[in-house]
């Protein structure tokens, strides 16, 4: 029942999003448009429900090709391949508003673990990688907001490999987190990670998803 109810109000709230956003997106595409070597979307295949890909939708935030640039799949603080309006929209988050039209169509929730792209998911155990999208992926998750200064994070790292350091001390805590959320979904662990979410971008800070949810696995770093 809470699977059924989950995706009508998935529905219900992008439909309504997408409508109450128009006036926030036009800007920005026509800004994106003059700007960012003329992107305006960025579409990358990530996986989904049962690891089955998809087309996730994102705001370009970043040089064309950045793939192949820099630190390839990982970003860092002060990243040359992120433009400057993209650093505005990955703060804000806003660039990651587009993935809306993926609630709408099934592809994600609003809740529940970041859908990645399949290097980032082999870096997880294979236990992880067996259950970690036994649940839809989400537009926000407990790992989201627990990570949200992952790249200031990974940036602060100065004796090892950026790649390395995530292999062997993000992905795992990040896994053991989205089995938690797994473990512990309900209508109400949703509108938590939601208002949490939200406070998280308006204050800076994901120090509250800790005071909120006392029995998540504890920080190893």
């Amino acid at each position: 029942m809470y699977h059924v109810f989950k995706r009508f109000m998935d529905i219900v709230f992008s439909i309504l999003a997408i409508i109450l956003l128009l006036p926030l997106l036009i800007p920005v595409i026509l800004l994106l448009l003059l700007t960012a070597e003329g992107q305006v979307f960025y579409f990358q295949e990530r996986l989904g429900y049962k690891n089955k890909p998809f087309q996730i939708w994102k705001l370009a935030t970043m040089l064309k090709n950045s793939l192949q640039m820099g630190s390839g799949t990982i970003t860092i603080k002060d990243d040359f391949r992120v433009t400057r309006v993209g650093k505005i929209l990955r703060k804000t988050k806003i660039n990651e508003l587009p993935q809306i039209v993926n609630i709408l169509k099934g592809d994600i929730s609003f809740v529940g673990p970041r859908p990645l792209i399949l290097s980032s998911f082999e870096v997880y155990s294979k236990n992880i990688q067996s259950k970690i999208y036994n649940v839809k992926p989400g537009l926000t998750g407990i790992g989201s907001i627990v990570f949200r200064d992952e790249e200031s994070l990974i940036s602060s790292i100065k004796d090892e490999d950026p790649h390395t350091y995530y292999r062997k001390v993000i992905a795992p805590y990040k896994g053991e987190l989205e089995l938690w959320y797994q473990q512990n979904n309900s209508f109400m662990t949703d509108l938590k990670i939601i208002f949490i979410t939200a406070w998280t971008i308006v204050f800076s800070s994901n120090s509250l998803v800790f005071k909120v949810f006392k029995d998540i696995p504890k920080r190893i770093f």
